[in-house]
């Protein structure tokens, strides 16, 4: 990224950043804006970005100007203008601009660039409930398939239309339509996190003996738990319908689909100490995260011929100087730009020259501090 500009987001009214090549490293005091400034360049993938905010609320308080965040991207066929932003004054709906024109979809700006994240708020992951290693893993997916998210959110609007019509006793003809459209959607959701998953442990087989960042083995959790899953998309989406047919009785009593990919769980295990990872220690479920983001970005410029910008807020603050020189090594070696925010400068030091370093004070960016 050499260029990066936003307008009306959150705490920014305006601000600007001309890049190189190297790591941006964001420090200032809490509340400045250093996540604000990640949230904006999350927007500049598909999804609602690393705080899964709506559209309104990233809009800056009193500004007349609706929100948009625009970088350019310089990739091997030379640079590209991406603009992400609200299509109105009220922020809610979202348009995406590709070199000056309106673009086909979102999941055009997968063309140029992907974006993965890392939150204090995901620290918790492993020990926290399922839906949020769901939305962890569906991030992971997105990047390998942009049109991942989409499908998820297509499959949440189906389901809730089901769960209305079995509320209301609706048609049984209307619901075979229904669950015939969910099954579709379930059975591409589903089939795409379990290839993800699988190119994934592959490569993160490869870390066993990286004792900075521990390696994982991953396992998508049965889709049912009484028969084997049809492996074909064809079959799978046969089985569903038939299985969502049958449970009508039983879901309307329950107010909720009861099966489905929405009721999945990703497991994860400390593969060195065989070890579930909700049992390990704060610090070692932080090294097991980054690992895992860090394969999955290798994994990612290996498929997708794309390395993905990485966002790391508050990552060093609680790690010890050697994993911070692991770290920092690491993302060295996946040859692409990463983002990282802090309170202490100190805490980046060993990036010396590598990183250029960015103060945030106010919603104000200030280079070279």
């Amino acid at each position: 990224m050499s260029r990066l500009r936003l307008s009306a987001f959150r705490n920014y009214t305006a601000a600007a950043l001309d890049l190189d090549a190297r790591h941006v490293v964001l420090t200032g005091p809490n509340g400045a804006g250093k996540t604000n400034l990640l949230e904006a360049i999350s927007l500049l993938s598909p999804g609602r970005g690393l705080r899964r905010a709506s559209f309104e609320m990233v809009q800056a308080q009193g500004a007349e100007s609706p929100w948009a965040v625009a970088a350019t991207i310089e990739t091997s066929q030379g640079p590209v203008d991406i603009g992400s932003g609200a299509s109105g004054n009220d922020g809610g709906a979202r348009r995406v601009r590709i070199n000056g024109a309106n673009a086909r979809s979102v999941e055009a700006m997968s063309d140029y660039l992907r974006v993965l994240w890392l939150t204090p708020a995901m620290d918790g992951l492993f020990s926290g409930p399922a839906a949020d290693r769901r939305r962890f893993l569906d991030r992971l997916v997105t990047t390998l398939i942009p049109g991942h998210s989409a499908t998820v959110n297509d499959f949440d609007k189906i389901m809730r239309q089901r769960n209305r019509l079995l509320e209301e006793n609706g048609d049984a003809h209307w619901l075979n339509a229904i669950e015939t459209q969910m099954a579709e959607t379930a059975a591409a959701i589903h089939l795409a996190r379990t290839d993800s998953l699988t190119h994934l442990q592959a490569l993160t087989s490869q870390s066993l003996s990286d004792d900075s960042f521990p390696a994982a083995h991953l396992a998508l959790a049965p889709l049912f738990e009484d028969r084997n899953e049809p492996i074909s998309s064809t079959d799978l989406e046969a089985e569903l319908s038939e299985i969502w047919r049958r449970s009508r009785g039983l879901d309307r009593a329950a107010g909720r689909t009861t099966v489905g990919p929405h009721r999945v769980d990703l497991d994860v295990v400390h593969a060195q100490k065989a070890m579930p990872a909700a049992l390990g220690s704060t610090g070692e479920q932080k090294a097991l995260l980054i690992g895992l983001v860090l394969a999955h970005a290798r994994l990612v410029k290996q498929r997708a011929g794309i390395t993905p910008f990485l966002l790391l807020d508050e990552i060093a603050a609680h790690l010890d100087p050697d994993r911070r020189r692991a770290l920092f090594a690491a993302l060295d070696g996946l040859g692409g730009q990463c983002f990282l925010t802090g309170t202490d400068p100190m805490l980046f030091e060993a990036l010396a020259d590598r990183s250029q370093p960015i103060l945030v004070r106010g919603g104000r960016l200030h280079p070279g501090h």
